[in-house]
């Protein structure tokens, strides 16, 4: 049964699994003793490369000083295509590998898991698994998932987002499978392989950790065990970000950071999420751009359509990002919220607008790079009326959508799309 099914006839919520995990500054250098502990004895290792670090190399090095045999996919891209899962599956096969290790962030972690349940059904498309534990094999491969960025929690959660590249090229899709067969067998987050993480990429990161312990916290799900870790995350990353991001090599800062994506990766695996990440899934579809950066230009925007059928929730969130709400009715509080959300977002140096973005934005900007001839002519954002309604569309039909606080149909959310795409964020401020 899907979500937006056992929304409204059923009270029943299910908690999902966790791995295994080890946190804290070290925990890399297990990875070796760990896999040998799990039986691996031949691996590949699924990465995007980690441009201008040595972290893959010391990693895989120290796997073949434990005696493992190694083999690399270094190819996986930011927003993972599944022609980037289905070609690990092939070098997975080709190899007679046994296991997997994963190691950057959420595109990194997230190809692997659909690679596995693609492994577990004979090399099966994964495009064939979107929604809702659609796997019928509960045996996969062991996969330690190791982190180098703080932001995607996908080395704790069941989800898996996979953007797929064989539909009509007017109309990409971008997509999200949940499946408690796709969780790790070892999460590993060590917050010094954080340091070499670039500014603008710590930022972005951020603010999806932002996304995934507010979007639970005010969900429709209402999942109480979720909402003490969504709560503390918040915490956490107001506390942290802003150091994490302008003094990279400040421990204090990465590990809080650390802390936060883990817990608001905890707290969304069973509370949900909202349009936060349908928007952000959205335009990553049809532009191949960051998404934690379309998680924070999102995010002002879909808090403020959420307010008024949440004022308490934001007020929590108000108290939680450091505010004094003493005095202040609900409302307020929740408007506070908000102002401090922006003020973050600025402060960390994120664009305010989609428009805004271009190919010198941030570091690992696609924009006009993809593999198709979609992204190839996808140069820049338009945000026109034909663009707004396209990402609408897209936003409606989004694993995530049925979890947002407010109702969303057509009409109420395209407004809040446009605003995302060319509307000025001091519309919002009170």
């Amino acid at each position: 049964m899907q979500v937006d099914e056992l929304l409204k006839p059923f009270p029943i919520k299910e908690f999902h699994p966790f791995p295994r995990a080890l946190l804290g500054p070290g925990s890399h250098e297990m990875i070796g003793p760990e896999a040998l502990k799990l039986g691996f004895k031949k691996t590949l290792v699924m990465t995007s490369g980690l441009r201008g670090t040595d972290i893959v190399h010391k990693i895989v090095e120290s796997m073949r000083y434990h005696g493992l045999e190694v083999v690399v996919y270094d190819q996986v891209e930011s927003n993972p295509k599944d022609y980037n899962v289905m070609d690990s599956v092939a070098m997975y096969q080709e190899n007679h590998c046994d296991s997997f290790v994963s190691i950057g962030g959420g595109s990194s972690h997230d190809a692997c898991k659909g690679a596995r349940i693609s492994v577990a059904h004979d090399g099966r498309n994964v495009n064939e698994f979107e929604g809702f534990n659609k796997s019928e094999n509960p045996k996969n491969p062991p996969h330690i998932a190791v982190s180098t960025t703080a932001g995607t929690g996908s080395e704790t959660s069941w989800a898996y987002v996979i953007t797929d590249t064989t539909t009509d090229p007017g109309n990409p899709h971008k997509y999200v499978a949940f499946d408690d067969n796709s969780v790790t067998t070892l999460a590993v987050d060590d917050p010094v392989l954080y340091y070499d993480c670039p500014v603008d990429y710590t930022a972005q990161c951020g603010f999806d950790v932002l996304a995934h312990a507010s979007e639970p916290y005010v969900s429709r799900l209402n999942f109480q065990p979720s909402l003490g870790n969504a709560l503390h995350a918040i915490k956490l990353t107001a506390e942290n970000l802003r150091q994490a991001v302008w003094n990279g090599q400040d421990l204090h800062g990465r590990e809080g950071m650390m802390y936060a994506q883990y817990i608001a990766a905890q707290a969304f695996n069973s509370g949900g999420l909202g349009i936060i990440h349908s928007i952000s899934h959205a335009v990553s579809a049809f532009y191949d751009t960051h998404h934690g950066l379309n998680n924070a230009v999102a995010l002002p925007r879909v808090w403020a359509f959420n307010m008024p059928v949440a004022y308490k929730r934001f007020a929590d969130i108000a108290e939680a990002m450091g505010i004094d709400t003493h005095g202040m009715t609900d409302p307020q509080a929740a408007d506070a919220a908000l102002n401090a959300a922006i003020r973050l977002l600025r402060d960390v140096g994120i664009p305010e607008r989609f428009v805004d973005v271009n190919a010198d934005s941030y570091s690992k900007n696609r924009l006009g790079q993809g593999p198709t001839k979609f992204y190839e002519q996808a140069k820049e954002i338009k945000g026109d009326s034909g663009d707004v309604d396209r990402i609408t569309n897209h936003v409606l039909g989004d694993a995530c959508t049925p979890g947002n606080a407010k109702e969303c149909t057509f009409d109420t959310v395209r407004p809040v799309v446009e605003h995302c795409m060319t509307g000025d964020l001091d519309d919002l401020l009170t």
